[in-house]
């Protein structure tokens, strides 16, 4: 899919918003409706929108995702007062070829046995919209992504 150069341009300052900050709270639905958040490792920011995330099929989230697509991803980095709060649409992907791509050995720390790990999978975010504040001086949220672009679609 072509993605115009505006877009591009987003997810470009949404990368560079990111690029220090490794780590974001997934926030998923569970079946009563409540929330529930956990730490995740970014795997990886993809041209189209998408973000990357490896896991174990046997988690909790997986369930989770699998009865409610929708999730939230957070990320701070109070040293540079940047904060960004992602809402998108989740999958589970289990695909060799697609965990190798994505594969990269500082994940090792979460999956000591790498690609051999039993039950590791990607969860696959679709970003719908992206939201970011930044310095100390405003906390007025600037939108990076919206559900209005979805004309183009980020995926």
């Amino acid at each position: 899919m072509t993605i115009n150069q505006d877009n591009s341009q987003k997810i470009q300052h949404l990368r560079s918003l990111l690029q220090d900050i490794n780590c974001g709270f997934l926030t998923t639905i569970q079946d009563d409706g409540s929330l529930r958040s956990r730490p995740m490792h970014t795997c990886d920011l993809e041209a189209d929108g998408t973000l990357w995330f490896f896991t174990l099929t046997t988690s909790h989230k997986v369930t989770e995702i699998e009865h409610h697509h929708q999730v939230s991803i957070d990320f701070c980095s109070s040293k540079q007062q940047r904060y960004l709060s992602i809402s998108g649409t989740a999958n589970m992907i289990k695909e060799q070829h697609k965990l190798a791509e994505k594969w990269h050995p500082e994940l090792e720390i979460w999956f000591p046995q790498g690609l051999a790990t039993p039950d590791l999978s990607l969860l696959k975010v679709e970003i719908n919209q992206a939201d970011f504040w930044e310095s100390s001086d405003s906390f007025i949220p600037q939108k990076i992504i919206s559900s209005a672009d979805r004309d183009y679609s980020l995926r």
